[in-house]
């Protein structure tokens, strides 16, 4: 499962977890610079909330700084994830003014710096002496295949001469964002595929990300391509489910969207705005004639109780039309 700012936060990522569970759960990205700092931890350690059901969980971190990432790392182990991914993909403007995110494809020399940081202090426990038979902590990468074009060749070498435990690689370049397929094919994931496996005789696993909508699809890249799997994001909107390919009725995705929303309550509404929870209602509320109308009721409601009335509706609604039918 992709970390998706503001998508996969710890709500989502229970519900996941329940209805479908990858084999690993990422959480969105955190900033390692905010981390280490006490001012602002507090509220970034939100993000980082996770429930034992998620395991194995990974913390993403994004950061332009080898010593805040180390130190953001140290924080994540303490914490108790099972790794931590580093973010060298995102491309939003202002992370890539920072250096951070896709930013590091134009700095690769820092980029191999942060990564022996991270990979540092995987090695150590929190008092800093080296570890000795504790539970293994994987360092991966997500990145893009470029900056401006497509660069693999200068690129994906930094990042592998470190030995990461994988790469996840969005085949798509910063300046492309998602305005265009993903490129799966021989020219991108292909050299890509080569440099790992051959160049660098497979040290650390390769993941394909973008525009993968199911798992069968998903299987079928892995077959094509000889990657060691897929990471899957926006197939995941509205869809719990996609992990166990299960088809849910739109009376299931109006439960869980009420569940969900409960969740988000409970865990983040304190912290974050429920703009975000309501932004999951346009793929939870689909699949019948008045989803339209029903949706909009449903994002202007004012509250827990007038959106249960609302659910109840639409459920009853929904029922009874199958029985007619």
């Amino acid at each position: 499962m992709a970390p998706l700012s503001n998508v996969t936060d710890p709500s989502f990522r229970r519900i996941i977890a329940k209805y479908g569970k990858p084999d690993v759960l990422f959480t969105e990205f955190v900033s390692a610079a905010g981390l280490v700092r006490s001012e602002s931890r507090q509220r970034l350690l939100i993000d980082l909330i996770y429930d034992e059901s998620e395991r194995p969980i990974v913390a993403q971190l994004f950061g332009a700084d080898p010593q805040e990432m180390y130190e953001g790392v140290h924080i994540i182990k303490g914490l108790g994830f099972d790794g931590v991914d580093i973010n060298m993909g995102c491309p939003d403007r202002a992370v890539v003014k920072q250096g951070c995110g896709s930013g590091l494809i134009d700095r690769p020399e820092l980029a191999q710096q942060i990564i022996k940081a991270a990979k540092k202090a995987a090695d150590e426990p929190s008092d800093g002496s080296v570890k000795s038979a504790v539970r293994p902590f994987g360092v991966s990468i997500k990145t893009r295949i470029g900056g401006n074009k497509e660069c693999l060749d200068s690129w994906l070498p930094y990042l592998l001469e470190m030995e990461p435990d994988a790469l996840t690689l969005h085949l798509r370049t910063r300046k492309e964002q998602s305005l265009v397929p993903a490129h799966w094919t021989e020219e991108v994931i292909g050299k890509a595929v080569d440099i790992v496996k051959r160049k660098f005789r497979g040290k650390s696993l390769i993941l394909g990300n973008g525009d993968v909508k199911d798992i069968q699809e998903a299987r079928e890249k892995v077959d094509r391509w000889g990657i060691d799997g897929v990471m899957l994001g926006r197939a995941i909107y509205g869809n719990p489910w996609l992990f166990k390919e299960y088809c849910a009725t739109p009376q299931q995705k109006i439960s869980v969207l009420l569940e969900h929303t409960k969740l988000y309550q409970e865990i983040l509404s304190t912290h974050k705005s429920m703009a975000y929870m309501k932004k999951h209602y346009k793929a939870y509320v689909t699949g019948f004639e008045e989803c339209s109308q029903y949706r909009m009721k449903m994002m202007n409601s004012e509250s827990m109780e007038e959106l249960e009335q609302i659910a109840d509706e639409v459920i009853q609604m929904l029922d009874s039309k199958n029985s007619a039918g």
